[in-house]
């Protein structure tokens, strides 16, 4: 069969080798990578902007990978304007440092992070809702089962790329079913004898969301490996705690680690309640896991 030409397009799926990719008038091509991406150990992603030639029984191939703006490995997506952290307030609890090192990590990628924080039918959120609006980050409280506050996402959603992402068991996948009804995504329950949730979700997909716009509902995972994300080290992960800026510059050292020294402008500003105490706790602790990864590569 002869080619049709090439088509620009969007990754919006990769299962075994095969990806999925979205041309502008909305057509899915079926396509495989050339080889040259394997030989050159680079992985099309979901969020991928690509150039496929086309067969005429809608089949592809992806000849080319466009320069992406920021990607994750995990999760793997590509070019994301948005990560909506997806926290349960109980079943399972919130992990606060795993949330404020997903936050992190966006930050350093220059990803805007939005907090939602989800079952609030079984228990009240406003504490975590006012710490993290408090801290400059947009924020939601939904739940699923009852459709509290579920009306708010679809708007936030219109004409970015959104991926999600959170602990297992946060209801991710719960939530975009409500949002979108229709759209039927597995969902899973959560373990009472391990307190988290079954993942569900196996592979990214991008899904649309009206204005352009594209949701990423992505694999959950409860524990991140810092060593994993060379953007952040011990002295850039100040700048990726937004509510520390302010108070940058204001310390007695020019040094200064803002974990214990004498005259921080950061201790100073969590002492008197400008700063929270439990997003400091995130701090000092990824502050800690990185400069013993420093030590242990060095020894």
């Amino acid at each position: 069969m002869d080619e049709l030409g090439l088509k620009a397009g969007i990754i919006v799926k990769g299962i075994d080798g095969f990806y999925y990719v979205e041309s502008g008038e909305g057509t899915v091509y079926e396509c495989r990578a050339r080889g040259i991406f394997r030989k050159n150990h680079v992985t099309p992603l979901a969020g991928d902007k690509v150039e496929i030639s086309v067969m005429p029984d809608n089949t592809g191939t992806i000849c080319s990978i466009l320069p992406r703006k920021n990607y994750f490995d995990r999760p793997p997506v590509a070019n994301i304007d948005r990560l909506a952290v997806v926290v349960s307030v109980t079943d399972p609890k919130p992990n606060i440092l795993v949330l404020d090192t997903i936050i992190a990590l966006a930050e350093s990628r220059n990803i805007e992070p939005a907090l939602i924080f989800s079952k609030v039918d079984l228990k009240d959120a406003s504490l975590l809702y006012e710490e993290y609006k408090h801290a400059g980050f947009e924020c939601f409280c939904v739940s699923s089962s009852t459709g509290e506050g579920v009306s708010d996402i679809k708007p936030f959603l219109s004409g970015k790329v959104t991926a999600f992402a959170g602990n297992t068991g946060t209801g991710k996948s719960s939530l975009l079913n409500a949002v979108f009804k229709g759209l039927d995504l597995p969902t899973g329950e959560t373990s009472k004898k391990l307190g988290r949730g079954r993942h569900t979700t196996r592979q990214v997909e991008l899904l649309r969301t009206g204005g352009g716009g594209y949701a990423a509902d992505t694999p959950g995972f409860s524990s991140i490996d810092i060593s994993n994300y060379g953007d952040i080290n011990k002295d850039n992960l100040q700048y990726f705690f937004r509510e520390f800026r302010p108070y940058l510059g204001r310390c007695m050292f020019t040094s200064c680690s803002h974990t214990c020294e004498k005259g921080c402008g950061i201790l100073q500003a969590v002492e008197n309640g400008e700063i929270s105490k439990s997003r400091h706790d995130s701090y000092n602790a990824i502050y800690r896991k990185i400069k013993e990864l420093r030590k242990w590569k060095k020894e």
